[in-house]
């Protein structure tokens, strides 16, 4: 089916669906051509893109303004995204050096190297506090809103697709609206959604009243003046699915000391039998834990999260989990297709939300949240780095977990103890960048097994993360390292000559190990 059309160039079918789909006459005769659309977009617009984690992010117009920059139109951008988009943004758009500033999250290696390089502008943002402080004006406002919809209805209210993140925000503020309907999205799709946002403070009553992760508390579409919308454009191709890889036995053995932490918690009565709502971030780490959750003793399972993915519908397969809250579907191809496949049964069970809601400290504390979040390195008092590699180099960004870490009723931290075939530790006597801290981090696995450091001291920390969640092969290191820093003395005792030496051993020989 083609893509990125002009209403003349439409055939009848096509035509048939479009009425279907933008129901508002008036914004329908706005149909342009993605290369259109693209024209009216500032050189140096600030520019606030719908998607999260690469779900329901514009494609036409980027890739039109790509193909305008390759051949030689001058776009300096700001790209204000939810989290994550396609790669028609972070890679075709940003590869033409087009975009000169990015926020509030990224995660595709061609924009990485950009800023890793500083071509591009990367100010990295927890994405629950980003909104208030774009509806607030500390960041200025955006030019153009590039929106990905499923519809748009008879008022010219916009029906995301699938995520919603920071689109409502970007439509409420922008000058512009540009908006591509997707017609590989299904119509189906409307009925998932509750649009509700944040006012400016003091916001008085007007508090989010949000008691159940389930509950609906907003309106099903994004409310606009429909004629803020500048072009329509459709188009009909899909989001970028993941590849979620079958867990090892390292990441096994993580999901079953999970599920022993928390058999352990419930028959102490700090947990109920089914559990407090469940957030758990997205990829390899992340769908272990899923996986491990079919193993959970009582049905009833619930998530109040940003990310859902495979594992979460499997979980409602299986009759495991009641439901599901988020803001975006953060699907594998087949995950994509069962989910447009038995639509009407998963609209029971899921619920997406604008990422000021899903990553709201407000919700994730009334709820009391259950926080299960990936490190990339831990150190021996509990402080976590989850996005920088080796304290310089910018992986992703702290995303939401920061939202969820610290607002938790739990907050757990997952990680392997070594990486690249053990050549990499990632239990270290310092961390080379501090996300979290240890005030957020109230339980640590590894495939080694858990550390629970609630109520320890520093140096109590230290020795039940060294005795309990560090790989056999570091852990005479880590006890040699930490034994004579408490020999010199301090609160959190340190040796700061050699604090980061771990670090500095690997990038000068590719080992930790001595």
């Amino acid at each position: 089916m083609p893509a990125g059309l002009a209403e003349d160039q439409l055939g009848g079918a096509l035509m048939d669906e479009l009425e279907c789909r933008v129901r508002h006459a008036a914004v329908r005769r706005r149909v342009m051509s993605a290369d259109e659309a693209a024209e009216l977009i500032p050189q140096e617009a600030v520019v606030g893109v719908s998607g999260f984690a690469r779900a329901g992010s514009p494609k036409e117009v980027p890739l039109a303004l790509a193909r305008q920059a390759r051949e030689g139109r001058r776009l300096r951008l700001t790209v204000w995204s939810g989290g994550s988009v396609g790669a028609e943004v972070d890679r075709e758009l940003a590869g033409t050096g087009a975009i000169a500033r990015r926020l509030p999250y990224q995660s595709l290696p061609e924009l990485r190297q950009l800023i890793n390089r500083g071509e591009v502008a990367y100010a990295d943002q927890h994405l629950g506090s980003f909104p208030g402080m774009v509806r607030a004006g500390h960041l200025g406002r955006p030019d153009v809103a590039l929106l990905e919809a499923c519809a748009i209805r008879e008022d010219g209210a916009i029906v995301p697709t699938s995520s919603v993140g920071n689109a409502p925000l970007y439509a409420a503020m922008a000058q512009r609206l540009i908006v591509e309907v997707n017609l590989w999205q299904p119509a189906q799709l409307e009925g998932l959604h509750d649009i509700w946002t944040y006012p400016l403070p003091p916001v008085g009553h007007h508090c989010l009243s949000l008691t159940d992760p389930l509950q609906r508390v907003g309106q099903a579409a994004i409310a606009v003046d429909p004629g803020r919308i500048a072009a329509v454009v459709v188009t009909c191709r899909p989001d970028h699915p993941y590849t979620f890889e079958t867990p090892d036995e390292a990441l096994r053995k993580i999901g079953q000391h999970l599920l022993e932490f928390l058999r352990g918690e419930v028959q102490v009565g700090r947990l109920p039998a089914a559990l407090l709502p469940l957030q758990t971030g997205i990829g390899s780490l992340g769908n272990a834990v899923l996986k491990a959750l079919h193993e959970w003793d009582h049905a009833g399972l619930t998530f109040f999260s940003e990310v859902l993915q495979d594992g979460v519908l499997d979980l409602i397969d299986a009759g495991m989990a009641k439901g599901a809250s988020g803001t975006c579907l953060a699907l594998s191809s087949a995950g994509q297709e069962r989910l447009h496949r038995n639509l009407d049964r998963y609209l029971k069970h899921l619920v997406l939300r604008p990422q000021e809601v899903s990553n709201s400290a407000e919700a994730i504390r009334r709820l009391g949240v259950i926080a299960i979040n990936t490190a990339v390195e831990v150190d021996i008092y509990g402080h976590v780095n989850s996005s920088h590699l080796f304290g310089t180099r910018m992986l992703n960004g702290i995303g939401g977990s920061g939202d969820f870490s610290r607002n938790a009723y739990l907050s757990i931290f997952v990680t392997r103890s070594v990486a690249r075939d053990g050549a990499i530790s990632c239990i270290v006597p310092m961390v080379s960048h501090v996300d979290h801290t240890e005030h957020e981090v109230h339980v640590l696995i590894t495939e080694q097994g858990v550390a629970d450091l609630r109520g320890l001291s520093p140096r109590e920390r230290a020795r039940a993360i060294i005795a309990r969640c560090a790989h056999p092969t570091y852990r005479p290191l880590l006890e040699d390292y930490f034994g004579r820093a408490c020999r010199q003395g301090g609160y959190s005792p340190h040796l700061l000559q050699e604090a980061l030496l771990w670090h500095h051993r690997y990038l000068e020989t590719g080992t930790m190990l001595p």
